[in-house]
């Protein structure tokens, strides 16, 4: 088994002011993992720092060691890989365990697919075509609005507070709905109910995100029946008991999946059905991924998810291409200009731990 790790900090051409930090830039993290010659290719995105029950990048980096390591043993037991399906349970169920998970399930199930010459859709048949949500922000006047034209929805980054002009005038002029997400900032429903209906009266709104803290279900689930539109959660859908603990509590009726934050393309497959069978309304959401990531997620969204999911590309402003086709595998790779340009954090060959 080879092991490289790289990282890839890259500048978001248009920051995304939230209500707790401003994403102005991401550190990407790459996995190449080659085994009997054949090598596969893994990305996550972490935020810098821990916010909102979510790991800070330094977080997911000591637990891409101690995983690394178990997938290290199996190696040497086994004589070969963990099947991609198996890694997620080799982890941790700790916030950075599960993105460590996510970044090599990848990295090993694209091997697995280029052994097999097979390719994405010969594990999920493409079923529709997916419908992209993009993001922008309220909070910041500075930054201009870009939604293109194949966007079906527009989430909105808010904080609790009287719009601008400014932010009247911008979402005035979408042709889209929008999710007003306020990533945990909200104290008291009024906040939510008085900046809905300010909103709806020159938006449509489709829905409202995550305003109180994660884990919060008893809040949500009196905001909900509060609400004329519907209540959606993001950092409170961690796994299968998250999404069982809302439908219970009818604390939403749209939860937003993250295959990082849950441990996977595996594991975020089995949320997408069981949100179906529990009545919850679905959608994929990422965290500024390069475009190698977002057609892995897309390929998922386009097997699984009718919902718009935040599966478009995300614009930088370091230049060069970030990614080069593949015949197998996931269809696309990141390209040698992005490992290229990297900071390699990680070399493991064949015998080291």
């Amino acid at each position: 088994m080879r092991v490289a790790l790289y990282q890839d900090d890259v500048t978001l051409a248009r920051r995304v002011a939230a209500s707790a930090q401003s994403h102005d830039g991401r550190s990407r993290l790459f996995l190449a993992l080659e085994h009997d010659s054949v090598t596969g290719y893994g990305e996550i995105a972490p935020q810098p720092f821990a916010l909102n029950g979510d790991p800070g990048l330094d977080d997911v980096l000591a637990a891409l060691d101690t995983l690394l390591a178990r997938v290290s043993d199996v190696v040497a037991r086994e004589g070969t890989l963990p099947a991609w399906s198996r890694v997620s349970g080799l982890a941790s169920t700790t916030p950075a365990a599960l993105f460590a998970a996510a970044l090599i399930e990848m990295a090993t199930l694209d091997r697995e697919l280029r052994t097999a010459n097979a390719s994405i859709t010969d594990l999920w048949p493409h079923e529709q075509h997916a419908r992209l949500q993009s993001t922008v922000s309220l909070l910041d006047e500075a930054t201009e609005w870009t939604v293109e034209g194949t966007v079906a929805r527009v989430r909105v980054k808010s904080a609790p507070g009287a719009l601008s002009d400014v932010a009247r005038e911008r979402l005035r002029a979408l042709r889209v709905p929008v999710v007003v997400d306020f990533n945990c900032s909200v104290t008291h429903d009024e906040e939510v109910l008085e900046q809905v209906a300010s909103i709806q009266r020159v938006a449509v709104v489709a829905a409202v995100e995550q305003p109180y803290a994660a884990g919060n279900l008893v809040d949500h689930a009196r905001l909900a029946d509060r609400l004329d539109v519907p209540l959606s959660l993001d950092e409170g859908v961690r796994g299968l008991r998250d999404l069982r603990h809302i439908a219970n509590y009818h604390a939403a009726s749209m939860v937003c999946v993250k295959p990082a934050r849950v441990g996977g393309l595996a594991n975020a497959r089995a949320m997408f059905e069981g949100a179906g069978a529990l009545g919850l309304t679905a959608y994929l959401g990422g965290f500024f991924e390069s475009p190698f990531a977002r057609q892995v997620h897309r390929a998922l969204a386009e097997n699984c998810v009718s919902e718009p999911s935040d599966v478009g590309e995300v614009s930088t402003s370091d230049g060069g291409e970030e990614v080069r086709t593949s015949i197998s595998g996931f269809g696309l790779e990141p390209s040698l200009n992005t490992l290229e340009r990297s900071r390699r954090l990680l070399l493991i060959e064949e015998g080291e731990s």
